[in-house]
């Protein structure tokens, strides 16, 4: 398979692009209905979910090898999974949670309260490197029995019960907690076969698991393939059976393809370029807006998302409660920009640092950005930089000016109010009022201050916010059960089959 692929040249891919209905392609999935290759931009960094900030990781385990509380479908509803039911006070601060019994983990230990404490204490303790460390921290968990558990919040978070379900609160073992990494130790129906660095990750089924005849996948690969080129000849030749948040560059060369089948799915991501805010001269409000107007967002989504996209203004995105277009706060306009910058009593040219992790939309729309900040007199000096060093050189040393980023979380304003976060943003007044949206029961009341939040990050021009991007699978025609939409990076193959 990595073979074939590597020396896949011109001829080669006009060759798989004319398979037809009774070729090897469609042989090749034949011949493998118990097995499938996903493809992946990103290798993760290592497996726990709970202990590392890259999207990636959860993409692979959860639901997979690691499962919550409750479960998110791609319709954004949430379910049971390892909770049977729940009940929530009147006051939505404390939740009851009937445990499913009769569940192990895959080291055999069962699973229970005990497990559930364990699995949040850790999460919000000291040491946690937990992305929602917040959340856990703010949370009291009670064991009642084995099978009943209690979680008391100091603050509201009418969208408790989804965060539950994300990969930040997987239930994890307590004897094999610290090697999650490596060797991950979950209760869901996959386990860890081998995983090559650099190529790929191979997940078994797991015959231990509760369920284990309900799902009608013996194996999956994760193929880990970076180059838009690459992931596009990869899906042609047949060594990828399906390409969740493909290079939309791919489209055309699939629309029309009777061996494929291509979603584009609704998201409630974020594309921004993030600004240190700590960083002189970022520091200044005015700077910052200059950015901001430099941009034109739709040359950015044509360019950097290939016309896949929709243009924001806020850290927010459209469906969700309490959405407001902050889109005109900070119009695309040159002109203005420059007169910013002068008033800011800033000399041009102005360099800054431009960091770019390897995502194809945040290569090709580092391009699009350059040249327009190049306009105004700022000259973004790019560096093109692996995922791994993005992590700790922008998201945990804060080491950048701009960098383009995703931030996939649906529900995230609250990294607005973090404390030491990557960006450097403080702002009492915003603390204040995502406090009154954590503390009111009454959805109204949380729309309009949501509008208010969402206003205030516009005029602060904390970051240029681009747009909310459409995310592309291209997969083989007889795959079934992809999700539809996105709101959370998940591959979920317990859904999966031929």
């Amino acid at each position: 398979m990595m073979k074939r692929r590597t020396i896949l040249g011109s001829g080669a891919l006009a060759a798989a692009t004319a398979l037809s209905a009774g070729s090897s392609l469609q042989a090749l999935a034949q011949g493998r209905k118990e097995a499938v290759v996903i493809g992946m931009t990103l290798e993760p960094p290592g497996l726990d979910p709970t202990a590392g900030a890259a999207s990636a990781i959860a993409e692979v385990v959860q639901y997979n090898l690691f499962e919550s509380l409750t479960k998110i479908h791609a319709d954004g509803s949430v379910t049971p999974l390892l909770a049977e039911s729940w009940e929530v006070s009147p006051d939505l601060k404390t939740y009851t949670f009937k445990l499913r019994q009769g569940v192990k983990f895959q080291n055999g230990e069962p699973f229970n309260a005990a497990a559930v404490k364990f699995s949040f204490d850790r999460a919000g303790g000291e040491k946690s490197t937990n992305k929602d460390k917040r959340v856990f921290a703010d949370l009291s968990t009670q064991v009642i029995d084995e099978h009943t558990v209690v979680l008391l919040r100091k603050e509201i978070d009418p969208d408790f019960l989804f965060v539950l379900g994300q990969a930040t609160a997987a239930i994890v073992e307590p004897k094999s907690a610290d090697g999650n990494a490596a060797k991950p130790v979950g209760t869901g129906p996959f386990q860890l076969q081998t995983w090559n660095r650099g190529s790929s990750i191979v997940l078994s089924r797991w015959d231990g698991y509760r369920n284990a005849a309900a799902i009608k996948l013996r194996r999956a690969t994760f193929r880990f393939i970076s180059d838009p080129a690459a992931q596009v000849a990869a899906l042609l030749a047949g060594d990828i059976d399906a390409f969740p948040r493909v290079t939309p560059r791919s489209v055309p060369q699939f629309k029309g393809n009777p061996q494929f089948q291509v979603v584009v799915s609704g998201s409630r991501a974020k594309t921004i370029l993030a600004i240190n805010n700590k960083k002189k001269p970022l520091d200044d409000v005015r700077v910052r807006r200059a950015i901001a107007a430099a941009i034109d967002r739709k040359a950015v989504i044509e360019g950097g998302a290939d016309g896949y996209g929709v243009p924001i203004g806020s850290h927010y995105v459209p469906g969700a409660l309490g959405y407001v277009d902050t889109t005109g706060v900070n119009p695309y306009n040159p002109d203005k920009a420059k007169a910013l910058l002068k008033e800011a009593g800033i000399s041009t040219p102005l360099e800054l640092s431009l960091i770019l992790p390897p995502t194809p939309y945040a290569r090709q729309g580092g391009e699009v950005i350059t040249a327009e900040l190049a306009k105004i007199g700022i000259v973004a000096k790019t560096q093109n930089v692996e995922w791994a060093q993005w992590l700790s050189g922008v998201y945990t040393n804060r080491n950048y000016d701009l960098t383009i980023i995703s931030h996939v979380e649906p529900f995230d304003l609250s990294n607005f109010a973090k404390p030491g976060y990557y960006w450097g943003y403080e702002s009492p007044r915003f603390d204040e009022l995502l406090k009154k949206i954590n503390n009111s029961p009454r959805e109204a009341d949380r729309a309009r201050l949501l509008g208010d939040a969402q206003r205030l990050l516009a005029e602060d021009s904390v970051h240029a916010f681009l747009y909310q991007p459409q995310w592309i699978t291209v997969a083989s025609k007889n795959l079934k059960g992809l999700w539809k939409d996105m709101p959370i990076f998940v591959n979920d193959l317990s859904e999966l089959s031929w």
